[in-house]
């Protein structure tokens, strides 16, 4: 049944919340580092149908890169991983490919991660949580969508400036930070690889709001932002897209896998940070529901 799913510790804000400042937080044991850009709370109209309101929080500069995604990925596996049951130090970690995913595009050196399923998506946020004791999760398509416009939409006439996409791209993703960031220092939040968000897919403008759509785990995610391949339409800040078997058609395991899309090297996801830390147990709670 489709319906809205609110969990407070999503959008728990501090009394300083609109004191937030950016950061750099370093994976532990290793040299590998991410920004976290300080995002102020506001309003604005979400999907170009609906005012929302949105806490203030923190969004990765760049989307998240095989350089980090590889430290998870590259760590002492489950044999057959399966999905986690004993809260948030049961970390499974995905199968090995079984073709290169970046098609020759470019991996190591600031290469978005790309063709991972949302569950893999999460997953690894649950293991930054592991690596870091600090909440990162997906963001909502709220928190997306007004993170990217940051005020306001970048013009059609300037959106290359900003975006790889079907113009500019030469039908490739690119390392990120190479193009200009929006107004609050964000790279790369439209085009290059789509990014996956918290919510599933429901066509009802009318639902959607401040809270994440849920419907089950294995429903119609969503993506935001298009990709190297789009055209402008699909790389607007209120487009979004359902995610699509055919993603994942050339997959040769029955059943399919949960981690990876053999057929999406333009998916890829970037994290964020809510104002306020939540309970241990909150984040138990959430990592049991969306894993």
């Amino acid at each position: 049944m489709r319906r809205l799913v609110f969990i407070s510790l999503l959008f728990s804000q501090s009394i300083f919340a609109q004191d937030l400042r950016s950061y750099q937080q370093v994976i532990p044991q290793t040299r590998v580092a991410f920004d976290m850009v300080a995002i102020p709370s506001g309003s604005f109209v979400l999907g170009q149908t609906k005012k929302v309101q949105v806490p203030s929080f923190w969004m990765g500069k760049t989307e998240v890169t095989y350089d980090e995604y590889q430290l998870f990925f590259e760590e002492a596996r489950d044999p057959e991983p399966k999905p986690p049951k004993d809260g948030p130090d049961a970390i499974t970690r995905p199968s090995p490919p079984y073709i290169d995913f970046t098609l020759g595009m470019g991996k190591v050196g600031g290469y978005p991660a790309n063709s991972m399923q949302q569950y893999a998506a999460i997953m690894y946020c649950k293991w930054l949580y592991t690596k870091t004791g600090i909440f990162y999760r997906l963001p909502t398509e709220a928190e997306w969508e007004y993170a990217c416009k940051a005020g306001a939409e970048i013009p059609a006439e300037k959106l290359a400036d900003y975006a790889w996409f079907q113009v500019n791209s030469s039908e490739k993703y690119h390392q990120v930070g190479l193009k200009k960031p929006n107004a609050w220092g964000l790279f790369d939040m439209q085009g290059n690889v789509s990014e996956w968000v918290l919510d599933h897919f429901d066509p009802n403008p009318s639902s959607r709001n401040e809270s994440p759509i849920f419907i089950d785990k294995y429903a119609d995610a969503v993506v935001k932002g298009g990709n190297f391949q789009d055209p402008l339409t699909q790389v607007r800040s209120s487009a979004r897209l359902a995610a699509d078997p055919v993603w994942n058609r050339r997959d040769p395991q029955i059943p399919k896998s949960i981690w990876w899309n053999a057929d999406a090297p333009f998916v890829g996801f970037r994290i964020m940070r809510p104002a306020k830390q939540p309970s241990k147990q909150e984040i138990i709670t959430f990592f049991e529901k969306y894993l």
